[in-house]
């Protein structure tokens, strides 16, 4: 039920009229009259409200306003909204009881909030039912007012006849008796206020019990901060004791790399003792090696030979300058490039050449076979003046050849005879070759090199031999 009390009633306000009786029979409330109070949509007569009346109806429409929906509020009443409902009946009064007046949709919004209430005076008032006489008059017409149910006008005038005058003067409000319902009216908001109080209490109690709570949580956050702390202050001595012996261990490797470093040097010394040694012994043996050689050449009469085996396979397969060499194989995969170098380097080395298969490999795409051989001899009479090597080079002579036989310092050239290859002949310089002398022979012929080792000779590709033209340039 929507009571003055929920509105903050603040009485009569000074200067008001008293109230008059209402007209019987015609519907319209006999009261003192006020020009400015607003008339209603409504057709029928104009409805006079007393002072009581419309001040109720102007609290009652305070408290329902805040259930319309923002669209239904009238703009000049929606700033009111923000304040209490006896703060905005006192500061919108005005407004209020125009809008309740001259607004139709406003006032049905109203009706339609105060009819969703579970009150039962709301309840008697809007389905004309019997109305308490205890219901306080004043409120009974304001409702009536607002909900507007049918024969509203008699319901109003009726009331409005049960509403005391109040005329004391002001030297008898001090000594005025309350009045009973006015009484009943503020048991029931104390009532509320106690139920609310309670209410309050309960609250304080839960906020109590959840303050109480939380002072247990902020201990036992305590306690972990605590325990994290001394926690970190342990594992910060152990990482300090740990950085100790890491320490002590870096000092004592440290010693040790220091320990082996003086044992390598004292080893590296009796390593360089014992190579002068062996040096020595090794120049005192070839010195007596050297010596026995010249004895037995003495003693034997030998003088040195003025030809060599070579040159009787080169009586044997040399052909025609006539006659036209054909290409021959490809290189294959590559060895160590160091490897020409150090078979080179031995005493009294035979190079061996496989002609076409080096220069076809090398430039076949940009010379013709001539400029090829003239310049795989020409790299060949290099390689001579730079070593002590002997060497010859052998060219396919299948076919008759055009230009002079090419010759360098130094440089052996053959053509095979014709029914024969170069490889057969590369194959026959080796083999007599006496054992022991460090025979080369340059070709990338998987077959020749196979055949070759066989007789003891060194097998090195033709892109060796091509590397070492280039970086003697």
């Amino acid at each position: 039920m929507l009571s003055g009390q929920e509105s903050g009633d603040e009485g009569p306000e000074p200067g008001a009229g008293p109230a008059e009786a209402a007209a019987s029979g015609g519907g319209a409330a006999a009261s003192e009259e006020d020009p400015s109070e607003p008339v209603p949509a409504d057709a029928g007569p104009a409805v006079f409200l007393s002072e009581p009346v419309r001040r109720r109806a102007v609290e009652i429409a305070a408290v329902a306003m805040p259930g319309l929906p923002p669209g239904k509020v009238p703009s000049r009443l929606r700033r009111f909204l923000k304040f209490s409902p006896a703060k905005r009946a006192k500061l919108a009064k005005a407004e209020l009881a125009v809008a309740v007046a001259a607004d139709t949709a406003f006032r049905e919004g109203l009706a339609t909030v105060l009819a969703a209430t579970d009150s039962p005076l709301i309840a008697a008032v809007a389905t004309g039912g019997e109305v308490s006489p205890m219901a306080d008059p004043a409120e009974v017409a304001a409702l009536a007012y607002l909900l507007r149910p049918e024969g509203w006008r008699e319901l109003i005038a009726t009331a409005v006849l049960a509403i005391p005058e109040t005329t004391e003067a002001p030297a008898q409000e001090a000594t005025r008796e309350v009045d009973p319902k006015r009484l009943t009216a503020l048991e029931k908001e104390n009532g509320k206020l106690r139920g609310a109080l309670a209410d309050q209490r309960t609250a304080a109690a839960g906020l109590q019990e959840e303050l109480r709570r939380l002072r247990r949580e902020l201990k036992e956050a305590e306690d972990r901060a605590v325990k994290a702390a001394g926690d970190l202050a342990a594992e910060r001595g152990r990482l300090k004791h740990l950085e100790t012996e890491r320490r002590s261990e870096r000092r004592r490797l440290e010693s040790e790399v220091e320990s082996l470093r003086a044992q390598l040097e004292r080893i590296r010394k009796a390593e360089r003792e014992h190579e002068r040694l062996a040096s020595s012994r090794l120049w005192l043996l070839m010195e007596t090696l050297s010596g026995t050689a010249t004895g037995l050449r003495r003693e034997l009469g030998l003088e040195p030979a003025p030809d060599r085996p070579a040159d009787h396979i080169a009586e044997e397969y040399c052909a025609e300058p006539e006659e036209r060499p054909v290409e021959g194989s490809r290189g294959l995969d590559q060895n160590d490039p160091q490897r020409l170098d150090h078979l080179l380097s031995l005493p009294n080395p035979h190079l061996i050449v496989d002609g076409y298969n080096v220069t076809i490999s090398a430039w076949g795409e940009t010379l013709t076979l001539e400029q090829q051989r003239n310049r795989l001899v020409q790299g060949l009479g290099t390689v001579a003046a730079q070593t002590n090597a002997e060497i010859t080079v052998v060219f396919d002579g299948a076919d008759a050849i055009f230009g002079a036989k090419p010759s360098a310092r130094g440089v052996r050239v053959l053509f095979s005879a014709k029914g024969q290859i170069a490889d057969d002949v590369v194959v026959e310089l080796t083999r007599v070759e006496p054992e022991g002398r460090p025979v080369i022979v340059v070709s990338s012929d998987q077959e020749v090199a196979m055949r070759v080792r066989r007789e003891g000779a060194f097998p090195v590709p033709s892109p060796l031999l091509v590397r070492w033209f280039q970086r003697s340039r």
